[in-house]
């Protein structure tokens, strides 16, 4: 089955074909690092790792690519504020996105480049674009002139008219039109010196478009696969990085746009401006990391996804249900039915196959994992190892949730393998033995009857289940 993706650009799901076969092009619009990580970078991160995910998973290679805006007037501000270098105030929180991240599972991307490390690219993009008659220089810097790409507006839909009616120019920027964006911005005199740099234009740092446009195409070529980041990137961000993308090259930039919901506090958007947001930091104090991912995936990216407090307990109870389930059908050698698995494994992926659907995926879970419980010990439905692997792919490498084992540790699976030994030996005593010890450990033994199944424990909730014979029991 094809994998479906929806594309900002049409507003509507198309099939995926990468430029390269076999090959995902992405990059993801990453933090500007002047403060702490919060529930709505995690949405977007997590969002972008599902989606990785699942292309490797379906046999595509997947070159990621997430930037960092470390040169940036919020860290200028904040730098000055606690008396620190911006260079400094950067590092320090790019350092705890990487802990934070780490600690959601996300797969690292494989570059991470920064404005401040590519500035003479910088430099000779915005060279092209004058050139090009696509850019104008003023006395505060160089702007990108929208009224010379007839496309601008094309990812955002939206009405030029309106917006420029109701943009609002600073008194110390010299643009043409409102919606002339800037590319290279000069030094202002209270500004520290290590955020300015040479140019033919005087001193000066970029604007915040450019660094994507080029960190993007150095590294992933003038038209690649994919680009990311949160719906509030459309406009202006995404929409100027492609128009002047675009105009620098002539050539399409990015074939495939794809951008992530919100999330809200009693629908309203979290974000630091408005001050109602919640740090990862302060979150993880309370819930687990894998508990804040699954809220996370508990709602299709492209929707908003309401926070509370009740929705993390009930992801945290949520969990601790297939925690259980997972590790009770850690058994050996107990039948199968028939190609149940293999159909719950194909409507996973058809799932997520059609734009990355998590919301979905989950509920194909939980029903796979009601149809366990409910049939653990019949003697038609009992699942064995494909049980505990489709569970495997399901949870692990699909969605990036670690399940905690509950029970079934090293020592008992030595007792176990001791046990099975002993048995086979006719070594009964032993047998005997350990598998007295694991009764005392809580271990639920099922047994083969002429009537079918039947359990052996004071404790059917067990996570620990043991294959049994009748034989000598």
């Amino acid at each position: 089955m094809p994998i479906l993706t929806y594309n900002t650009l049409s507003r509507k799901k198309e099939e995926f074909m990468p430029l390269k076969d076999k090959l995902v092009r992405m990059y993801v619009c990453g933090v500007t690092p002047y403060d702490e990580v919060h529930l709505g970078h995690a949405r977007a991160y997590v969002t972008f790792d599902i989606i990785r995910r699942h292309f490797e998973n379906t046999g595509f290679e997947v070159k990621h690519i997430q930037n960092f805006t470390d040169v940036d007037d919020k860290i200028i501000n904040r730098a000055k504020e606690t008396d620190i270098l911006p260079s400094a105030l950067a590092q320090k929180y790019i350092d705890s996105y990487f802990l934070e991240m780490d600690k959601l599972n996300i797969k690292r991307a494989a570059e991470y480049p920064r404005v401040t490390r590519n500035i003479p690219q910088i430099v000779e993009f915005v060279k092209l674009l004058i050139d090009k008659d696509y850019a104008y220089i003023t006395e505060d810097g160089v702007y990108f002139s929208i009224n010379k790409f007839p496309a601008y507006g094309k990812l955002s839909k939206r009405n030029l008219d309106e917006l420029k009616s109701g943009a609002r120019v600073e008194v110390d920027e010299k643009k043409n039109n409102p919606l002339d964006f800037a590319l290279w911005k000069k030094t202002k005199q209270d500004e520290p010196e290590e955020v300015s740099w040479d140019s033919p234009w005087g001193k000066g740092r970029p604007g915040w478009h450019i660094e994507c446009s080029v960190m993007s195409t150095n590294i992933l070529g003038e038209t690649f696969d994919i680009h990311g980041g949160g719906q509030d990137l459309i406009f202006p961000h995404h929409e100027n990085e492609l128009a002047q993308s675009e105009a620098a090259t002539g050539k399409p930039f990015a074939r495939y746009w794809i951008h992530n919901g919100f999330v809200t506090i009693n629908k309203e958007k979290m974000s630091k401006s408005l001050g109602n947001f919640f740090t990862l930091k302060d979150i993880f104090k309370k819930y687990e990391p894998r508990v804040v991912r699954y809220f996370l995936l508990s709602q299709h990216y492209r929707m908003p996804l309401d926070f509370s407090e009740e929705a993390l307990k009930q992801a945290k109870a949520t969990l601790d249900e297939l925690d259980s389930t997972y590790n009770k059908i850690k058994i050996k050698n107990i039948d199968l039915k028939a190609g149940y698995l293999e159909d719950v494994l194909s409507e996973f992926y058809s799932c997520l196959d059609d734009d990355f659907n998590t919301e979905k995926a989950l509920s194909v879970m939980h029903i796979l994992k009601n149809s366990i419980l409910n049939n653990l010990y019949k003697a038609d439905i009992l699942w064995i190892s494909k049980a505990h692997n489709t569970f495997v792919k399901m949870i692990e490498p699909s969605l990036g949730i670690k399940i905690q084992n509950n029970g079934y540790t090293r020592e008992v699976k030595e007792k176990i393998e001791k046990r099975e030994k002993a048995r086979l030996e006719k070594n009964w005593a032993e047998a005997d033995k350990q598998k007295k010890e694991l009764l005392e450990m809580g271990a639920v033994f099922v047994i083969d009857t002429p009537e079918g199944k039947s359990i052996s424990s004071a404790s059917p909730d067990s996570p620990i289940f043991v294959r049994a014979d009748k034989a000598n029991e």
